[in-house]
C-alpha cells in the first residue's frame, strides 16, 4: 500500500469516527420495536425507538456530553455512574438507564443480544417500582434494581467461567495435550477480562461512595419536593451502594483466585513438559553414550581387520582374548560416559564440594610501623 492510500484510508476512518462522535438520535432500548420508559408508577410506557438529542437535553435538562455514556451506538467499555442536578446516567455492562425522580428511561445497550436477561431486569424493575411499602424513594428502588441485573450477570458469567476453568482443570490432571493447553490460554484471556470488567465496576460504586456531594445529589425525590438535607445524611444510599460494592469485590477476589490457580496449573504443566523434554534429551545422550563405547571396542577389532601380520593368528586363545578386550573396553567406555552424565544431571541448591575445592589462602600481616625520629611511620 503506498503512502497517498494510506492517508487516503487515514483519513475515512477518521471521517467515520467523527460522524460516530456526532451524532444526533439515540436509540432506546427496543422490545419489539418500541421502547421502554417507566413512569411514577412502574407502568411501562412503549414510545418510539429514537429521540433526538437536543429534546433530551431540553426535557430532562442534561449537557450533550452527557449523553455520550448512554449513547447505544458508542461502545462504552468503562462503567460509570453520571450524578446530574435532576437526574442520574448509569451506564454498567448490559445497562444503560436514565433515573430521575419519578421516571426511569432504559436505552439500548451496544453488542447487547440476551434478550432473557433484559426481561428478567425489567420484570423486577417493575415490580420493585410499583413496591412503594419499603420506604424508599423511586431512584433508589431503581438504582438498586439496576445494580441488582449488573451483579446477577456478573454471578452468571462468574458461574460459566468457573465451570469451564474448573472441568479443564481436571482434564489437565489425567492428561496434557496441545489442544487442552491452548484452551487453558483461550480462558484465562476470558477471566483476565472478566476480571478487569469487575474491577471497573466496583471502581465505578467506589467513586460514587467517596463523594458526598454525588452521595448527597442521588437524593432526586427530595431534591423534587424540596426538602432540605445535610449534606452528610446519606446513610441509607451509602449502605445500598456498598452492599453491592462488597459483592462485586466477592466476585472479584473469586476471579483473581481462580486466575491464580490457572496461573499455577500452567506453570506445573510447563515443568512437566521441561522435565519430559529433559528425559527425551537425556535417552538420546545414553544411546550416544552407548554407541560411542561400541564404537571404542569395534575400533580394536577393527585394527585387527586390515590383513597385516601381527603374529598373533597362530595363537589359540588370540580371538577369545581380543573379544574379551574389546567388550571391556566398551563397557568402560560407556560406562564413563553414563556415569560423568549422571553427575552432570544432578541438580542441588548448594554444592557442599565447591567450598572444599578453593585454596585456603594464608593471611599475610601487615608491615609493623617503624619508629623514626619524627615519629610513628
Amino acid at each position: 500500500m503506498s503512502d497517498t492510500q494510506e492517508e487516503i484510508a487515514k483519513a475515512a476512518i477518521l471521517e467515520k469516527v467523527m460522524k460516530g462522535r456526532q451524532l444526533t438520535d439515540l436509540m432506546l432500548r427496543s422490545y419489539g420495536g418500541t421502547g421502554t420508559i417507566l413512569d411514577h408508577a412502574g407502568n411501562i410506557k412503549s414510545i418510539s425507538g429514537q429521540f433526538k438529542r437536543s429534546d433530551l437535553c431540553n426535557e430532562h435538562r442534561l449537557n450533550p456530553r452527557d449523553l455520550r455514556k448512554i449513547d447505544s451506538r458508542i461502545p462504552n467499555l468503562v462503567p460509570t455512574i453520571l450524578i446530574r442536578k435532576g437526574a442520574v446516567l448509569i451506564n454498567i455492562l448490559h445497562i444503560r438507564a436514565l433515573v430521575k425522580a419519578d421516571t426511569v428511561v432504559l436505552f439500548d445497550s451496544y453488542g447487547s443480544n440476551d434478550s432473557r436477561l433484559h426481561s428478567v431486569f425489567l420484570y423486577h424493575l417493575e415490580h420493585n417500582l410499583k413496591a412503594r411499602g419499603s420506604g424508599a424513594p423511586y431512584e433508589f428502588r431503581a438504582i438498586e434494581s439496576i445494580l441488582l441485573s449488573v451483579l446477577s450477570a456478573l454471578e452468571a458469567e462468574m458461574v460459566f467461567i468457573r465451570n469451564l476453568v474448573g472441568g479443564l482443570l481436571a482434564e489437565l490432571e489425567d492428561d496434557i495435550n496441545h489442544d487442552k493447553f491452548k484452551r487453558l490460554l483461550h480462558y484465562s484471556r476470558r477471566l483476565v477480562a472478566f476480571k478487569n470488567r469487575a474491577k471497573l465496576v466496583q471502581e465505578a460504586l467506589e467513586e460514587v461512595l467517596e463523594q458526598d456531594d454525588d452521595l448527597d445529589a442521588m437524593y432526586l425525590t427530595d431534591k423534587k419536593n424540596g426538602v432540605l438535607r445535610d449534606m452528610h445524611e446519606h446513610e441509607e444510599l451509602e449502605v445500598l451502594l456498598e452492599f453491592f460494592s462488597k459483592q462485586v469485590e466477592e466476585i472479584a477476589n473469586e476471579a483473581e483466585n481462580i486466575e491464580a490457580n490457572v496461573q499455577s496449573t500452567q506453570e506445573i504443566v510447563e515443568l512437566i513438559l521441561d522435565s519430559n523434554r529433559n528425559a527425551l534429551l537425556a535417552l538420546d545422550l545414553k544411546v550416544s553414550i552407548g554407541t560411542m563405547g561400541i564404537g571404542t571396542g569395534a575400533l580394536i577389532a577393527g585394527l585387527f581387520g586390515m590383513n597385516l601380520k601381527s603374529h598373533m593368528e597362530e595363537m589359540p586363545y588370540a580371538f577369545m582374548a581380543m573379544s574379551t578386550l574389546s567388550s571391556a573396553v566398551a563397557l568402560f567406555v560407556a560406562w564413563a560416559g553414563l556415569r560423568r552424565l549422571a553427575q552432570i544431571r544432578k541438580v542441588g541448591l548448594s554444592n557442599p564440594k565447591r567450598g572444599q575445592d578453593l585454596e585456603v589462602r594464608p593471611r599475610i600481616p601487615l608491615p609493623l610501623r617503624r619508629r623514626s625520629s619524627n615519629g610513628w611511620s
